[in-house]
C-alpha cells in the first residue's frame, strides 16, 4: 500500500489480500489486485492526491429515457 493511506485502507487491502489467498484467486498476483482494488477505491472517495472527484451521472439510468416515439400510422386496407 502507498504512504499516506488510511488504516481503513490498510485493513481493507489485507483482508483482500488474505480473502484471494484463501479462494486460490489471483495466484501470485493477490498483493497487486488487492492493491489495485484499494486504490481505485481510494481514487473513487478523493483520498488520494491527483484524484478528481467521480463525474456525476445524469439522466434516469434507463438506455432509452430520452428518445422520442413516432406515431404510427394506420394502413388503409
Amino acid at each position: 500500500m502507498p504512504k499516506g493511506a488510511s488504516p481503513k485502507r490498510e485493513r481493507e487491502y489485507k483482508e483482500l489480500e488474505h480473502k484471494f489467498e484463501e479462494e486460490g484467486r489471483y495466484p501470485g498476483r493477490e498483493e497487486e489486485v488487492a492493491a489495485r482494488i484499494v486504490n481505485k477505491q481510494r481514487a473513487e472517495a478523493g483520498e488520494t492526491k491527483d484524484s478528481k472527484p467521480p463525474a456525476p451521472r445524469g439522466g434516469t439510468g434507463h438506455r432509452r429515457a430520452n428518445t422520442t416515439r413516432t406515431a404510427r400510422r394506420n394502413k388503409p386496407s
